[in-house]
């Protein structure tokens, strides 16, 4: 069923592109981040809302403008992360952005892939005072990301 497979999956991601879930803005958003892939030109900037307890992840929205992968995945992934916690969110991987998208990713690709991950992880970890950051850039030394 391989190919079959594959093609729900591009047709999913297809969706995802031409209809993006959770696309906007949230005003009072605890906190807000933005990332780009310069390869690519892909911009990403994410809102997210935590619960009271300021740990669980209540509601996200993004925006931006880019290829299909990059923008299907900041789609998919503000479906997935509601509900999650901080920590699950930091410990998230490219592995678990390419099992949520389907599809083999070509090295290349990979940058757009991860980068809403990356924009959610970098803005959570600059909310709880862990990092100083303006923007994230999917290049460069990240190890999680071929060059």
């Amino acid at each position: 069923m391989g190919i079959g497979g594959s093609d729900m999956y591009r047709q999913q991601i297809l969706d995802h592109y031409k209809n993006p879930r959770n696309y906007g803005e949230i005003e009072d958003a605890t906190f807000t981040h933005v990332g780009e892939n310069q390869s690519c030109g892909d911009t990403i900037k994410m809102d997210v809302v935590l619960d009271d307890d300021e740990e669980t992840i209540e509601a996200v929205a993004f925006r931006g403008d880019g290829c299909a992968i990059s923008q299907a995945s900041a789609s998919m992934l503000s479906e997935r992360l509601p509900g999650t916690s901080i920590e699950e969110l930091r410990e998230m991987d490219r592995d678990d952005i390419i099992d949520m998208l389907g599809v083999e990713i070509s090295p290349m690709r990979v940058k757009c892939a991860v980068l809403a991950e990356k924009v959610a992880q970098d803005g959570a970890e600059i909310y709880l005072g862990e990092k100083d950051l303006e923007t994230t850039q999917t290049e460069g030394d990240d190890p999680d990301v071929p060059e």
